[in-house]
């Protein structure tokens, strides 16, 4: 009786199972009462239970997503906007799709994961805390495979934590532990079949990169239908209190679909983010087709080459490179094809992956820098977006319309001064945003600056005497500075006049050849000299200044440049005006953004300039000065005026007292003017 007691017992287990399962997830529990379970049983050392809370959690964090996801897809197709002409027409679609939306993810889900989960246990599963509790409670348990995943996983998301990364050292280095187990649990499919493509293909193995690169555009696409979807929920409207909301219907209606498309907009940003960083990698969906153009070309499969090359244009029209491939690959295989099918709205998303948005009441007011494709003016009913320039026609999108600039942000402008030269322009450097001059300075002015920098013998930067390498000594000193010591008769007046001049003639000139549409400030200017030290030169094999970008953080493995802090976001422009030549070492390199591979070498010599763009397209460093001395002005430019240089203002205002002064009966004291006041 017991074992056949026992055998029904097991057959009703069964069958109320599959019950479960037939029925979905229609008592699926919420994963902040999951989370906070599981939180609760880690402080009570019982980690069986922090696993099953926690798995729980996690499970039901992915599940209540898909379920959003597939139910709005769902009513959007079937309450669709396209026959709502009329504005009671137009209310009746949002509440069918609304009702339908609500009653469908019920049914999936239950009504007890509907609630309104807090923004911080959201934020918590956005970065990933979760596997932090799961790797320790895994390593109690002595699951060294499921530990290591967890804290991958979290490792991923976290980069700046020390302590997982110690922890995960240690796992390596544990029996029962294999490179296999450290995998991210939550890879997003597109980012990881780009990353394993991106490394075949950099080993020449093509035809497997070709599969990784289709297979991660189709998780791409497939994502960001997903992310669209979740935009179409409830919204934040941040800076308005909404119970003293006194707008109308429509104008409520306005906000909510203007914080939907910037909703949208950002699934761009966020595609394009690797976990654990701010920045998006830049070009993200556009390189999927230029990598697969080369890789079908070395499979002699010229066709899809074309196709692709084709597809790459409809994000940067006119790109020089890609369209001599294009007349190629047309003249390889005697005819023309179409680009592949590219989602429109993703064309202009792409352009203006670079925006940064500030939304005030229904209007979404856009900053950009300079970008092939710059939006003038859209419109969607209240909501509006708007930046300066010129239409050249209008393109509608979603129903948006909008006004759009091309810019062909070709350069080689006027060079301002009759004296300075042009020797390489960006081609010649093999780069983009790149510029090589002569001829800045005379020779008088070279040796009046360098004598400047031996009297002064500045303070390194920062305090630091060799902030780059311990094989040399670095100083420097702002123009401000200069000034000051030229006040108090510790250096020639004149000398310190002629950098602030030199400082602005350099402005002057890479404001001009870069066709700048708006003004180009001083961000920090600095007068600096390397000098070799003496018995710290034999079988030197680093670098004078490591290779860096100027306003984002370079990562070589990644192949990207992240626009974040610490690095000096700001800054947009940078030149290094050489005043000597008479050393050994100490050439200015760009590199590729793997830090390593050179693509042009400036020999440094008096009044020679080089100018450049400070993003992530110029990496560049100083190899090492082996013997002498080496000094420039180096100068860093923005397009903001909200962080011009303040020593900059500072040292503006004691000139325009100079000028002053010297206008009036040549130094007339009668003015009174307190140096110490002035700086």
């Amino acid at each position: 009786y017991a074992i056949g007691a026992s055998n029904e017992a097991l057959i009703l287990s069964i069958a109320l199972q599959a019950l479960l399962l037939s029925s979905s997830y229609g008592s699926l529990e919420p994963y902040d009462l999951l989370y906070n379970n599981a939180v609760e049983a880690f402080y009570r050392n019982d980690y069986k239970d922090v696993v099953r809370h926690m798995e729980g959690a996690l499970r039901s964090y992915a599940e209540v997503r898909q379920t959003k996801v597939r139910c709005r897809l769902r009513c959007q197709n079937q309450h669709p906007f396209d026959s709502a002409s009329m504005d009671l027409q137009f209310f009746d679609v949002v509440l069918r799709r609304s009702y339908c939306q609500n009653e469908c993810i019920e049914e999936k889900v239950g009504t007890q994961s509907m609630h309104k989960i807090s923004e911080d246990v959201i934020q918590d599963f956005h970065r990933r805390i979760p596997y932090n509790y799961l790797q320790l409670a895994y390593q109690k348990l002595k699951q060294l495979d499921k530990a290591a995943a967890a804290a991958h996983t979290y490792f991923q998301a976290n980069p700046e934590s020390v302590e997982m990364d110690q922890n995960l050292e240690q796992y390596k280095a544990l029996e029962g532990t294999n490179l296999d187990h450290f995998v991210d649990r939550e890879a997003r499919p597109h980012q990881r079949s780009f990353s394993a493509g991106v490394k075949l293909y950099d080993n020449a193995n093509y035809e497997e990169a070709i599969s990784l690169f289709e297979e991660a555009l189709q998780e791409y696409y497939r994502a960001d239908v997903e992310c669209r979807a979740l935009c179409q929920g409830p919204q934040r409207f941040e800076e308005q209190d909404h119970i003293l909301y006194r707008y109308s219907l429509y104008q409520l209606v306005s906000d909510h679909f203007t914080q939907v498309l910037h909703c949208e907009h950002e699934c761009v940003r966020d595609l394009s983010t690797r976990p654990g960083r701010l920045s998006p990698m830049e070009n993200y969906l556009p390189l999927h087709y230029d990598y697969l153009q080369f890789a079908y070309y070395q499979l002699n499969m010229v066709e899809e080459a074309l196709a692709c090359a084709q597809s790459y244009l409809l994000f940067h029209e006119g790109d020089e490179f890609m369209t001599e491939n294009v007349e190629y690959y047309r003249e390889a295989i005697g005819h023309d094809l179409k680009p592949r099918e590219v989602r429109p709205w993703l064309l202009i998303n792409i352009s203006l992956r670079s925006v940064m948005t500030d939304m005030t009441r229904g209007n979404l007011i856009i900053h950009y820098p300079l970008s092939k494709w710059q939006p003038l003016y859209c419109k969607a009913g209240r909501g509006s977006f708007f930046v300066g320039g010129h239409s050249l026609g209008t393109t509608a999108i979603e129903g948006l319309t909008c006004f759009l600039i091309l810019c062909v942000c070709s350069v080689g402008g006027p060079l301002v001064y009759d004296s300075v030269q042009l020797i390489q322009n960006s081609q010649a450097l093999n780069g983009t945003q790149r510029v090589l001059l002569d001829d800045v300075m005379s020779v008088e002015e070279c040796a009046e600056l360098k004598n400047l920098t031996i009297t002064m013998a500045g303070d390194g930067y920062r305090g630091k005497m060799s902030p780059h390498t311990p094989n040399e000594r670095f100083e420097g000193a702002t123009v401000l500075k200069a000034l000051q010591y030229g006040y108090e008769g510790r250096v020639p007046l004149k000398s310190a006049r002629l950098f602030y001049d030199v400082s602005e003639r350099a402005r002057r000139i890479i404001e001009s050849y870069f066709l700048l549409n708006s003004t180009l400030h001083f961000s920090y200017t600095h007068l600096v000299c390397r000098t070799a030290i003496t018995g710290q030169q034999d079988h030197r094999n680093d670098l004078s200044h490591p290779i860096h970008a100027d306003n984002c953080l370079l990562d070589p493995e990644a192949n990207e440049c992240w626009k974040e802090a610490p690095a000096y976001t700001y800054r947009d422009y940078s030149a290094l005006l050489y005043l000597n030549g008479d050393f050994e070492g100490g050439e200015f390199i760009f590199t590729e953004m793997d830090a390593k591979t050179v693509t042009a070498q400036v020999k440094p010599k008096c009044g020679r300039m080089v100018g450049f763009s400070s993003g992530g397209e110029n990496p560049h460093g100083v190899r090492a000065v082996t013997r002498g001395q080496r000094c420039a002005v180096a100068l860093w430019f923005t397009l903001d005026p909200l962080f011009r240089e303040l020593e900059r203002l500072q040292a503006d205002e004691v000139v325009q007292a100079l000028d002053n002064q010297s206008s009036q009966s040549k130094w007339d004291t009668s003015l009174n003017i307190n140096p110490k006041d002035e700086l």
